[in-house]
């Protein structure tokens, strides 16, 4: 057999791998995805681990406070929307009617302006109610969330308890694989500098949607407020997502016109804080294109749904550094990278 022969039998079987794996991992996603995000949280959670080791705080106490930490916020955020998951559920039918009413009186404005619409036909390709039962969803999904929290808090609790161990395991890696060490400390140094930062501008973002719409006087301010904290981890289309509820429940409370403000408001408030100070503080530190972190995005999220949508950069990104680390796959992960490398540049 020529050697040509053998790289495209290579390639195939490659490829035949990739395949078999994406499908193990699609049909595994409800094992494999509380594991990942474990894994994710305890990675951000490692600098706040080696700051108390380092102040003399016993391994296990440290860890145990960081625990506590994170369920402490977990439950704190599990309630809020699941009472406001609750609340809006009670309030559904009054709004599915409410946003029927409108849908009707545009109807009625259209004909007075002599546009013939086939009321039926025209609410065959757009059920006003089914944006409302979209919400409510969005919500459930939301809520859906915090279903493994068992499992997550005591595989992080395993994880932080070895992380001690990792950098001597490590270095006997680094005795097998060359480079490896280097590439894995520089994935968890981005993806904690990823989180970190994302997790800041995410939150002023919450925050500044629930000061916005309460004092518009939109109902549930809070909530929309989580969901445009959570939302904000997915990128490009997060942000589009989270404001589509408030939106609606403007136009169902108060009309067209403060249903307009909110929109604007919602895109000032992610000017702001998304493409502004968030590109501006991160800069290209990622190192993946914009059209990589979309389809990314696109394929994470088909895979293990909206978790993956989530932590679609991460993921990205150790895939790329995991390419970067063999030489005959280093090309891929030019392909996904933001720029050209200097050695090719002319």
């Amino acid at each position: 057999m020529s050697e040509a022969s053998v790289k495209a039998t290579s390639v195939l079987i490659t490829l035949a791998a990739v395949v078999v794996l994406i499908a193990g991992m699609k049909a595994a996603s409800e094992i494999i995805v509380p594991f990942i995000f474990a894994i994710f949280i305890a990675i951000i959670c490692a600098p706040v681990l080696l700051w108390l080791t380092r102040h003399r705080v016993p391994n296990v106490i440290a860890v145990i406070i960081i625990l506590l930490g994170i369920i402490l916020i977990g439950t704190l955020v599990s309630v809020a929307i699941g009472t406001s998951i609750q609340q809006f559920t009670q309030a559904l039918p009054g709004y599915q009617a409410n946003l029927q009413s409108q849908f009707n009186s545009f109807i009625g404005f259209l004909e007075k302006l002599g546009v013939e619409v086939s009321k039926d036909g025209f609410s065959e390709a757009f059920d006003p109610r089914s944006a409302i039962r979209w919400v409510n969803q969005v919500l459930i999904g939301i809520g859906s969330l915090f279903t493994n929290a068992f499992l997550i808090i005591f595989t992080v609790l395993f994880i932080l308890l070895e992380a001690s161990d990792f950098p001597r395991k490590l270095q006997a890696v680094k005795v097998h694989i060359s480079g490896g060490p280097d590439y894995t400390g520089q994935f968890f140094s981005s993806v904690q500098r990823y989180f970190g930062l994302k997790t800041l501008t995410s939150l002023a973002t919450g925050l500044t949607v629930t000061v916005m719409l309460a004092i518009i006087g939109v109902d549930f301010p809070v909530l929309w407020g989580l969901m445009a904290f959570l939302f904000n981890y997915i990128p490009n289309i997060g942000s589009i997502i989270a404001a589509v509820p408030a939106v609606l429940l403007a136009l169902i409370q108060f009309g067209v016109g403060p249903a307009i403000g909110v929109a604007g408001g919602y895109i000032v408030i992610n000017m702001v804080f998304g493409n502004l100070l968030e590109t501006r503080i991160m800069g290209k530190g990622m190192g993946l294109s914009a059209l990589v972190v979309f389809v990314s995005l696109i394929f994470w999220g088909w895979v293990f749904g909206s978790i993956g949508m989530i932590l679609s950069v991460p993921l990205t990104m150790l895939a790329k550094l995991a390419l970067e680390n063999r030489e005959d796959t280093r090309w891929i992960a030019v392909l996904l990278g933001s720029g050209v490398p200097e050695d090719v540049e002319s």
